[in-house]
């Protein structure tokens, strides 16, 4: 059965880790985007979102070192994941799946040997459009293999969306509708096929050797991981860091614009560093905490990565 028919958990939100808050909150409103006020974690971390239709970035820091927990027995402990990360680079630490129940996925990881951490269930305060306040809850499962200790998985389940999803934070300059495409970064992407089946569904992933890539079909996007040599010529050969980890991790991310010459004169207009490659619009990992980002102009959501191309209009 053709990858497309059979999506997976489609992508929640993405986990950009960076030093200072401000300052990335800051570049990512002169890329265009929307960024909502901070909220803060009871473990010492704090972020910034950008709410797209669906899916959002989480734009975190480590705010309050000493709140950080190890974690016990089954635990898997979020802020110190994102303090380790922190210790050797920024960039896209976690990549996040929508969930239903995250007890069941839970579940559902441990019985595909993947990991058997407990659920985590939080709540947190969100400031809303007009200043005020609400509590948002959320239950996540992890997943997470010490073969690959740069890029950590969960699924969050929301228990309180609708005081999380705004239609005034979804809103952007840019025109920027979803995330179309997250990229990884491995020398032989058919490897983690064991464990992307166990995150998604089996019949959701069709190899392309030749072009040096492992797709999967997302309910919400796609994940596609890359051989260096075909993230450099989707991207660009400049897009990456020329320090970043030798095993499987988070590189890039595509977003989806209704306009992508509105969004190529806005960045044009702030004086924002961008090229065009096969990926799209791309702004450098260089330029943006560690991570690449490509604007393309995308067709239908359910459209497969190639068929998100992007010429300069």
């Amino acid at each position: 059965m053709p990858a497309s028919t059979m999506p997976g958990r489609g992508i929640d939100h993405l986990v950009l880790a960076v030093h200072r808050l401000e300052e990335a909150a800051a570049r990512y409103q002169s890329l265009g985007f929307t960024v909502t006020p901070q909220g803060d974690h009871p473990w010492g971390t704090a972020n910034r979102l950008v709410q797209l239709q669906g899916s959002f970035l989480e734009i975190i820091t480590v705010s309050d070192p000493p709140k950080i927990v190890e974690p016990g027995p089954r635990q898997f402990s979020f802020g110190m994941y994102v303090r380790d990360t922190l210790a050797k680079r920024q960039g896209l630490a976690m990549l996040v799946f929508e969930s239903a129940d995250a007890r069941a996925d839970r579940d559902a990881f441990a019985a595909a040997g993947l990991s058997d951490f407990e659920p985590f269930d939080f709540e947190r305060r969100a400031v809303q459009p007009d200043g005020k306040a609400a509590t948002v809850g959320f239950s996540l499962a992890f997943v997470y293999r010490p073969e690959a200790p740069d890029v950590a998985f969960f699924t969050c389940q929301q228990h309180a969306p609708a005081y999380f999803w705004k239609a005034d934070y979804q809103r952007h300059p840019n025109t920027a509708r979803g995330v179309g495409e997250v990229v990884l970064i491995d020398r032989d992407p058919t490897r983690w096929r064991d464990l992307m089946a166990g995150l998604q569904q089996p019949d959701a992933l069709e190899s392309d050797q030749e072009a040096g890539c492992l797709r999967v079909a997302t309910a919400r996007g796609w994940v596609t991981i890359m051989t260096p040599e075909a993230a450099a010529d989707w991207f660009g050969p400049d897009a990456f860091p020329a320090s970043r980890p030798d095993g499987l991790h988070c590189a890039a991310f595509r977003v989806i614009v209704d306009d992508v010459a509105r969004t190529e004169a806005l960045l044009k207009a702030r004086n924002v560093a961008a090229t065009w490659s096969r990926a799209g619009l791309t702004v450098a990992a260089d330029t943006l905490f560690g991570v690449a980002l490509s604007f393309v102009q995308g067709a239908a959501s359910d459209a497969a990565p190639t068929a998100l191309l992007a010429a300069p209009p």
